[in-house]
């Protein structure tokens, strides 16, 4: 469930053929709660591993602590330390069993771990009818996209509009299930229109190029991608996009079936910041 940088070139427009790589999250961690005083969330990687560090010493003077538990496994899955991330938080909502936040960022990290019935049932779990979370709901969506569940996925972004409408991330995860579905004309309208929002960023316009290409319109992908990167960039990584969407398994490596890519994007969330 990552999102990209446009400037890895063809490694991203490979990442980009994978489900996985390409859907969004609500933001590094997730959050959806009000806890107390939130701390500013890092934008570079410089400063998610300063995160780490410091989350790491409280965690590890108490490990009931619930902020130290929720932040620490933050970073780390901002990190790709997923494996690791993701027993803080089997601890932790071991200790909190009431708190609906950690029991959804255990299920983000669940579905981080490759565990997709665990994480949507945990999800579910989360997701309370009458206090609904848009992230939770978006959260829901991928895991749903990537059981192959494409029309729940679609009414998961479309409940979680309801409640943020215009929200990029989720237009894009709702994009990226069109396409998985093959209805490309109708994932590259929510793309559009996702990428000309305010708050869209370089992984919307990656999401779009990808769709873009996959309907053979690769000078109009190129000129989104030149959005984010130089025209020489922008020439390679069409250029590749080209032999890949010409493969005859390049809707499986859409679906992050065969011929995924074995690479993964850096973090976080994973784009420069993609991404339950």
């Amino acid at each position: 469930m990552r999102a990209l940088r446009f400037g890895h070139l063809a490694a991203a427009s490979a990442l980009c053929l994978a489900l996985g790589a390409c859907q969004m999250r609500g933001g590094p961690g997730d959050v959806t709660g009000s806890i107390g005083a939130r701390p500013t969330q890092p934008q570079t990687e410089a400063q998610w591993r300063s995160e780490e560090a410091d989350w790491a010493k409280r965690y590890e003077a108490n490990q009931r602590d619930r902020d130290a538990a929720f932040f620490y496994a933050r970073a780390l899955r901002a990190l790709d330390k997923n494996a690791q991330a993701l027993a803080i938080l089997e601890g932790a909502v071991i200790i909190h069993t009431e708190d609906r936040e950690l029991l959804g960022a255990y299920g983000r990290s669940l579905a981080d771990n490759g565990r997709l019935k665990q994480a949507d049932d945990v999800l579910s779990r989360a997701h309370l009818p009458e206090k609904p979370d848009w992230r939770i709901l978006s959260a829901q969506g991928t895991v749903a996209d990537q059981l192959g569940e494409h029309d729940r996925a679609q009414q998961l972004y479309s409940a979680a509009l309801k409640i943020m409408p215009n929200e990029p991330t989720v237009m894009s995860n709702l994009g990226l299930s069109l396409a998985l579905a093959k209805r490309l004309p109708d994932a590259e309208r929510v793309l559009r229109e996702a990428a000309a929002t305010p708050r869209a960023d370089a992984r919307v316009r990656q999401n779009l190029v990808l769709v873009l290409g996959l309907q053979g319109r690769f000078q109009d992908a190129e000129q989104i991608a030149r959005q984010d990167m130089s025209s020489a960039d922008a020439a390679a990584t069409i250029a590749y996009l080209r032999r890949s969407v010409s493969q005859p398994n390049s809707w499986d490596m859409l679906r992050g079936g065969k011929g995924k890519p074995a690479a993964r994007a850096a973090a976080p969330d994973k784009a420069a910041q993609p991404a339950g």
